[in-house]
Order: C-alpha cells, then sequence, then structure tokens
C-alpha cells in the first residue's frame, strides 16, 4: 500500500510542478509562495478546529487527527523551517529555468536521501532495488548533459545553484519526515506545517518583498496558484501515509516520488512547448523502467 501512495504522489508532484511553473511564468515568487502556503492552510483550517475544540467533525475518516504536544509542535515547526528554504530556492530556480532542466535536478534528492537512509536508518536494497537506483542515476546524468543543448551551463548559472540547493534542503527534508512520521499523526504533522509555513512565510514576504514591491516583478493573480496548493496538498497526504507504515522506506519512497519528472516533462512538451524533447524522452525512459524495478524490489514477499 505504501508504494501505491508513492507513485499517487509522484503523479500529484508532477502536475504541482506544472502548475507552479504556470504560476510563476513572469510573476513575482515570494507572494504566489505566501499564497500557496495560504491555500494549503485553509485546505487543512477544519481538521486543526476539529481536534483543538474536541468537535469530531471528522472522527472515523482520514483527516481525524488529535492536538499535540509542544514538543510534537517543535517537530513540526523544525520541519516547516526546512521545507519552506527549500521551497524558497526551488521556486525562484523554476521561475528562470525551463521545467524539464528543473525536474531532473530535484530527481537527485534520493540519491542523497538513499545516502542518509544507510547511515541514519540503516535501510539496505536488494537487488531489484539496486538495479532501479542505477538506471535512474544514469538517466539523471544523460538529462543533465542533454540541458547543455539550451544554453544552460550549470557551473555559471545561479538558478541551478538556486535548485541544487533546493534538492539539498529537500533530501533533508525527506529524512526527517521519515523521523517524525514514526512518532507523529500524518494529518497533524500537515496540518500544522502548513499553518506554520504561513506564518514564516508572511514575515519573509513582509520583510523581503512588500517593501520593494514595486521596483522589482510585479504580482499577478493566476488561477494556477491555487492548483500549486491542490495538487501539493494531495501529493503530501499521500507521501506521509506512505510513511506511516512501518515497512515503508524512504529511500524507495523518495525515488519513486521523483518519479514526478515524468509528468512535468509531459507538461513541459505540451503546456510550454519546451525544446531539446526527443533526447529527453530517451533519458525518461531510463527514469521509467528504474520505477518498474524499484516496484518490482518493493513488493511484499
Amino acid at each position: 500500500m505504501w508504494l501505491t501512495l508513492a507513485f499517487t504522489s509522484a503523479a500529484l508532484l508532477g502536475f504541482y510542478d506544472a502548475a507552479k511553473k504556470k504560476a510563476l511564468t513572469g510573476n513575482a515568487v515570494l507572494p504566489v509562495l505566501l499564497l500557496n502556503t495560504l491555500f494549503s492552510t485553509l485546505f487543512f483550517l477544519p481538521a486543526i478546529l476539529s481536534a483543538e475544540f474536541g468537535l469530531g467533525w471528522f472522527d472515523h475518516t482520514l483527516l481525524a487527527t488529535a492536538p499535540g504536544t509542544w514538543e510534537a509542535h517543535a517537530l513540526v515547526v523544525l520541519k516547516s523551517a526546512i521545507v519552506l528554504t527549500s521551497w524558497i530556492f526551488g521556486y525562484f530556480g523554476m521561475k528562470h529555468l525551463p521545467i524539464t532542466i528543473v525536474g531532473p535536478i530535484n530527481a537527485t534528492r534520493p540519491v542523497m536521501v538513499l545516502v542518509g537512509a544507510f547511515v541514519i536508518f540503516g535501510e539496505r536494497l536488494n537487488a531489484y532495488q539496486w538495479t532501479g537506483v542505477a538506471l535512474a542515476l544514469v538517466s539523471l546524468f544523460l538529462l543533465s548533459r542533454s540541458s547543455r543543448r539550451e544554453g544552460v551551463v550549470f557551473t555559471h548559472n545561479l538558478w541551478i545553484l538556486f535548485i541544487a540547493l533546493a534538492a539539498v534542503t529537500g533530501a533533508v527534508s525527506g529524512l526527517y519526515d521519515k523521523y517524525i512520521m514514526a512518532r507523529l499523526d500524518p494529518v497533524f504533522v500537515q496540518s500544522w506545517y502548513n499553518l506554520y509555513q504561513l506564518g514564516m512565510m508572511s514575515v519573509v514576504v513582509g520583510i523581503l518583498w512588500w517593501p520593494r514591491r514595486y521596483a522589482t516583478t510585479p504580482f499577478h493573480w493566476s488561477w494556477a496558484i491555487p492548483l500549486i496548493s491542490v495538487f501539493l496538498s494531495l501529493a503530501d497526504f499521500a507521501y506521509l501515509f506512505a510513511l506511516r507504515d512501518p515497512d515503508a522506506m524512504i529511500s524507495v519512497v523518495s525515488m519513486v516520488r521523483r518519479g514526478s519528472v515524468v509528468v512535468s516533462f509531459l507538461c513541459g512538451a505540451v503546456l510550454f512547448r519546451e525544446r531539446n524533447l526527443r533526447a529527453k524522452a530517451v533519458d525518461l525512459a531510463f527514469i521509467l523502467v528504474g520505477m518498474f524495478f524499484l516496484w518490482l524490489g518493493s513488493r511484499p514477499a
């Protein structure tokens, strides 16, 4: 079940990336991110109110949760800070780079998570899973070479650095998720971390963007903005419930979620008319085969 949830999360993340690219095109980054946290908070606010005031609105449903301790809130605040840092770097990179380049760079996160899972959680992969990881890494290498044809030089591009930083902090977030999901309820984590992110992002916008809003890229409304929150909330919901399964391996879940690059690639081809698609399509085939081997290696014995 946890692997099915991981693949569901991957598909939703691909649509999330497409909505994010659409919303950020010619738009101010920080207010778009603020609105994303606002809408995501509103989605889960009823769950918070029900739990904190004992209203019982979601009893016996997937949204049922309970009030948390101060320690639990502290864990979620740290998660919020890590994720928001990754998002800020990632949103700026997504605005200035083709989505068919951003996706492969983001797909390096499972490699970092894999190393961390070995060191911290003692996870081990079987032969099928190692084959899947190897194929995915080959695909990422080929995709990085393909991007050179679009004039993006990785070593001299600020936005490539931003995406790389987003990938590193995203990997840290994945490892931290494995730690806290063994201790906390998924709905509690998702509802409160959205709320804490809204508070943090309000401060960031108030300090960095609002005083300079007339001197920087102006903000304009796009209906893609609420879609960012919809796809992200559903993707995180499936992801956190996947990690709740005691048999779930964070290294595999993280790798499968990076399969979202396939969906974002298709959106880049159809919606954004990006270039160099034939070479990238061949490279993406390695990811698909790699995902298949991960599935083979993760089936119940």
